[in-house]
């Protein structure tokens, strides 16, 4: 079976409540730059943000979108699901963040070390899980605000963790198609790297036979994508997904990528998205997320979309 290119993780989304507790969450409290607002390609009545660093590099990238008001039931965590998002910080600034999170509000639990690094765990007012986990080795550059500066900043996605019935077809599809390798392990989790083992590339597989199934809904991850470089080489990997028997819908125009979507043996939703062509292409660097965009087919129906969209502060 053929290996893919995969360079590391691409982003996570999230299906979140409230719109403006969701940027005073990702904005306010964890300091992440707002670099896209746009709408849900599915219902245009809800926003899709994406939150990242300043120009919006793969593998730094949160995404959400806030279902208030459209009857989208609460989820359930479990199987078949991101379980945890887990963002990138330097490792002598975990008091740093405990204490500006509880400032904030955020619940914050005890530290816990985790393959030698230690680790912040949080919930959003939407009940999202996510870690702060403290690295020396990340030397992505950081955005900064007047609050939070690089010695602190979040670097970038550090990890997701999926929860699994059973990790042996989900390490075997990792490891056999898209380039993962296991770098370690420990009771009930083993985690995997590819095109290197520094943070950005990691996919935690936690398994446990007892795991309730999941439901999506609110405060819930939809879905995790990974990075590839270039539109032929994601080609290739859907034609050998389909080879294997693996549904997988077409290439997607997300306008800032292009995606193809697939579950993996564990029922979690991948996508595969492209590098480029990023979020310039319709906005200045030094002005992402200032403006709401659509995709062309929607702009006819800016007026009435604009209406429909919840207000905020921002």
């Amino acid at each position: 079976m053929a290996k893919h290119s995969i360079l590391g993780l691409h982003h996570v989304t999230a299906t979140v409540d409230d719109a403006q507790s969701d940027l005073d969450f990702a904005v306010g409290a964890l300091g992440l730059r707002l670099l896209k607002k746009t709408v849900n390609f599915d219902n245009h009545n809800v926003y899709h943000f994406y939150y990242g660093n300043r120009s919006g590099t793969p593998g730094t990238l949160w995404t959400t979108f806030p279902y208030k008001g459209w009857g989208v039931p609460v989820g359930r965590k479990g199987a078949g699901q991101v379980h945890v998002t887990s963002f990138s910080v330097p490792a002598d600034s975990l008091e740093f963040w405990e204490e500006r999170l509880r400032a904030s509000g955020t619940a914050v639990q005890s530290r816990q070390e985790r393959f030698g690094e230690q680790t912040i765990a949080v919930s959003d007012s939407s009940g999202l899980n996510f870690e702060l986990i403290g690295t020396e080795t990340d030397s992505r550059e950081p955005w900064t605000t007047s609050q939070i500066e690089r010695a602190a900043a979040i670097r970038g996605l550090h990890s997701v963790t999926l929860q699994v019935h059973d990790p042996d077809p989900t390490i075997a599809f990792m490891t056999d198609l898209l380039g993962f390798r296991v770098v370690r392990e420990m009771p009930g989790r083993m985690r995997l790297a590819v095109n290197g083992d520094e943070p950005g590339r990691f996919v935690d597989v936690a398994h446990d036979r007892g795991f309730v199934p999941a439901q999506n809904g609110v405060g819930t991850v939809h879905h995790v994508a990974m990075a590839i470089a270039e539109a032929d080489e994601q080609l290739r990997l859907r034609e050998d997904l389909l080879a294997q028997g693996y549904r997988v819908t077409p290439v997607m125009d997300r306008q800032y990528f292009q995606s193809i979507y697939f579950r993996e043996p564990g029922n979690v939703l991948f996508e595969v998205a492209t590098v480029k062509p990023g979020f310039a292409i319709d906005e200045d660097i030094d002005h992402l997320g200032e403006s709401l965009k659509l995709p062309p087919w929607e702009e006819p129906n800016r007026a009435a979309i604009e209406r429909g969209l919840p207000r905020f502060d921002r």
